[in-house]
């Protein structure tokens, strides 16, 4: 496993962000595992969580030229992979989306940097892919055009159209670079070595891959 991954993974397990149990999810499956990337709560949480993403785009190779955070999960995210490139050198515009038109002030919907070029969309998690299209839609608007989309965590589930994945799918239908930190295979992976995590855990997460995971 990548040190990036294996960063990732312990970090979420420390955070609380990764949780095991029964959960009900917006889709009405009940899944065996949860990955909540609001845990991320501090700093230096940030800053490993920042890194993690920049060394799985890294390790992608997909070029860009501007950071897209949608809101409002996306925003901090978006500003820790700024920052951690940043670091390294590469110092990326970074924007924002809001929700709701701004009737005063600078006014708008759009914050930070203008968005030019090819840009590169973070967020924690696709599930129905809602935030990727909405996401198209506004930067497509402002003159720009989505190359990518880096995700915390690929649940590798099937998406709405057939049995591909929801990320796979949207990769398909907007021309985009699919990327993320971990996905279920990594998660499993860990789950089986990993002493912190029930016996049960694993055997748990493959029984729900079999019922809802992508072919």
């Amino acid at each position: 496993m990548s040190p990036y991954k294996r960063s990732f993974l312990e970090l979420a397990l420390d955070a609380n962000a990764l949780k095991f149990g029964e959960f009900t999810l917006k889709s009405g499956r009940v899944s065996p595992y949860f990955f909540n990337a609001s845990a991320f709560s501090s700093g230096r949480q940030l800053q490993i969580l920042g890194r993690c993403y920049r060394d799985a785009i890294a390790d992608c190779g997909v070029e860009f030229d501007g950071l897209f955070g949608p809101a409002y999960k996306g925003i901090p995210l978006a500003s820790s992979v700024a920052v951690a490139f940043a670091d390294e050198g590469n110092d990326y515009p970074v924007s924002f989306n809001r929700k709701e038109v701004k009737d005063h002030g600078e006014g708008g919907t759009l914050l930070g940097a203008p968005l030019k070029g090819r840009i590169l969309a973070i967020d924690d998690v696709v599930t129905a892919g809602t935030a990727v299209r909405e996401s198209v839609d506004f930067i497509e608007n402002q003159g720009a055009s989505l190359c990518a989309f880096c995700v915390a965590v690929d649940r590798q589930e099937r998406g709405q159209e057939g049995s591909g994945s929801a990320l796979a799918e949207l990769s398909e239908t907007f021309q985009l670079v699919p990327i993320s930190i971990v996905t279920l295979d990594d998660i499993l992976a860990f789950a089986a070595d990993d002493p912190r995590v029930a016996d049960d855990v694993a055997p748990r997460i493959e029984a729900y891959r079999a019922q809802y995971g992508a072919l």
